[in-house]
C-alpha cells in the first residue's frame, strides 16, 4: 500500500467509522515498533514517525557511533557513519533508516494484527461512548430473540438485554415486536457495550410522559413523585408552577390523548395522576383518590399518617390486595394507617384529632366498584408503607 492509499484508508475509517486518523497513526506507530522488535530482537532504539496529511513515515535506529560493533542492533562503526555523512564522530547518535519491506512475514503480521486490535478498540469506545449517553433515558428497539433468562433487543448498532426481572409480568412481547425501554445501566466490555434494560423501572412511565407532554419539557409542569407496580397501577404526583396550567389535565390531555398513548405503550397498565402538595396530608388525601377522605393527620417528624375514610369508602381506600394504599404510601413517603369513620368514633380518634365530628359527613360512594374491592378482605386500620 503507497501513502496515497493508506491516506484514503484513514480518511475512510475516521468518515464511515468515527475513528479518529491520530488514533490510527499511533496504531502504525505501535505496530512498526512491534515488527521491529519481533525483526532485529529489540525496539528500544527504534523510532517511528508518521505525517497525518500525507500518510509517509520515517523508520529509523537510533544507533551510537563507536570504534568496535558490539551490538549491531545499537551500535554503528565509525566508517560506517560516515558513509551516512562525513560529519559524524565518535559517540554521537546516528538515525540509520529501516526498510520496512526487509520485515519477516511473522513479523509482519503481527504488525497488521496491531493495527486491527486498534481499530476494535476505537470502534468498542465510540460505541461505548454513543450508547453510555443513553443511560437513563427511554430508547426504542425491536425484539430479536428470547434467551429464556433475557430478551435481546436490538436497539440499531448494539443488542440491549431486558432481564426477566425487568419484564412486566404477564406483558407478552414477541420476536420482530418495537417496544419502548428505559436505559438502566450501559457497561463496558471487551465485546462491545453492554445495554441493560427495565419496561418495570418508575423512570420508565415518567420519560414516557416527557416524551408527551410539552408543559413537562418546558418546565411548566413538574413530575414530583411516581410510585408504580409494573403492569398493574402507576401513582404519579404533578405540580403546575403556571396558575393558568391544570397539572394533572396537561398530563391527561384532551380526551385523554396523552395519558393514552402511555396507557397504551405500557399494556392497559392503570395510571392515576393527582395534584402534588407540599402540605403531607393534602398529598396524602390526594394519593388515596379515588378514595373520599375526612380527615388525615400526618406526623413529619416520624413520617406517618392517620386517615379516616367513610365506612363505604374503606376498600376503596385500601384497594385491591392493598395496592392503592401500598402504592400512596410510596408516593407520599409516608406510613399510612387506614381507619374507618365508624372505627375511629368508636376508639374517640376524632376527639383526640379536635374534630367536632357528629357523624353527619357525606355519604362517598363516587367511583366505588364492588366487584373491584372486597370489604372483608381488608381489616380495618391496617398500616401501609413504602416497600423496599
Amino acid at each position: 500500500m503507497n501513502n496515497d492509499e493508506l491516506r484514503l484508508a484513514l480518511d475512510m475509517l475516521e468518515k464511515e467509522k468515527g475513528i479518529s486518523k491520530q488514533a490510527i497513526i499511533e496504531a502504525i506507530e505501535l505496530s512498526l515498533q512491534t515488527a521491529c522488535k519481533n525483526h532485529f530482537g529489540s525496539a528500544d532504539n527504534v523510532r517511528v514517525s508518521m505525517n497525518p496529511e500525507t500518510a509517509a513515515f520515517s523508520l529509523y535506529a537510533e544507533k551510537t557511533v563507536v570504534e568496535v560493533v558490539g551490538n549491531p542492533s545499537t551500535e554503528i562503526s565509525l566508517e560506517d557513519a560516515k558513509a551516512v555523512d562525513a560529519g559524524y564522530s565518535l559517540g554521537e547518535t546516528v538515525q540509520v533508516p529501516i526498510d520496512s519491506k526487509s520485515f519477516s512475514r511473522i513479523a509482519a503480521q503481527n504488525a497488521k494484527g496491531v493495527i486491527v486490535q486498534k481499530i476494535r478498540e476505537e470502534e468498542r469506545k465510540i460505541l461505548f461512548e454513543e450508547y453510555y449517553s443513553m443511560a437513563k433515558q427511554v430508547v426504542s428497539g425491536v425484539v430479536e430473540k428470547d434467551t429464556g433468562r433475557a430478551l435481546i433487543v436490538n436497539l440499531g448498532k448494539v443488542d440491549g438485554y431486558l432481564a426477566d426481572g425487568e419484564q412486566i409480568k404477564g406483558e407478552k412481547i414477541l420476536p420482530n415486536q418495537r417496544i419502548k425501554v428505559y436505559v438502566v445501566e450501559v457497561k463496558d466490555n471487551p465485546k462491545g457495550p453492554k445495554v441493560m434494560l427495565s419496561r418495570t423501572h418508575p423512570e420508565l412511565v415518567r420519560k414516557l410522559f416527557f416524551d408527551e407532554v410539552s408543559e413537562l419539557k418546558e418546565g411548566i409542569v413538574e413530575i414530583k413523585a411516581i410510585a408504580r407496580e409494573a403492569g398493574s397501577r402507576t401513582k404519579m404526583a404533578v405540580l403546575s408552577h403556571d396558575e393558568d396550567v391544570d397539572a394533572v389535565g396537561a398530563c391527561v390531555g384532551l380526551n385523554g390523548n396523552r395519558v393514552n398513548t402511555i396507557v397504551e405503550e405500557l399494556r392497559g397498565e392503570k395510571i392515576d395522576i393527582i395534584n402534588y402538595d407540599e402540605n403531607p396530608a393534602y398529598l396524602i388525601e390526594n394519593a388515596l383518590s379515588p378514595a373520599k377522605v375526612i380527615a388525615v393527620i400526618a406526623d413529619q417528624d416520624n413520617k406517618d399518617a392517620l386517615v379516616i375514610v367513610p365506612d363505604n369508602q374503606l376498600s376503596l381506600a385500601i384497594g385491591k390486595e392493598g395496592q392503592n394504599a401500598r402504592l400512596a404510601a410510596k408516593l407520599t413517603n409516608y406510613k399510612i394507617d387506614i381507619k374507618s369513620e365508624s372505627q375511629a368514633q368508636e376508639q374517640g380518634i376524632f376527639d383526640e384529632m379536635g374534630i367536632d365530628y357528629h357523624g353527619d359527613g357525606e355519604n362517598y360512594d363516587e367511583g366505588y366498584d364492588e366487584d373491584a374491592y372486597n370489604e372483608e378482605e381488608y381489616e380495618d386500620g391496617e398500616s401501609y408503607e413504602e416497600e423496599e
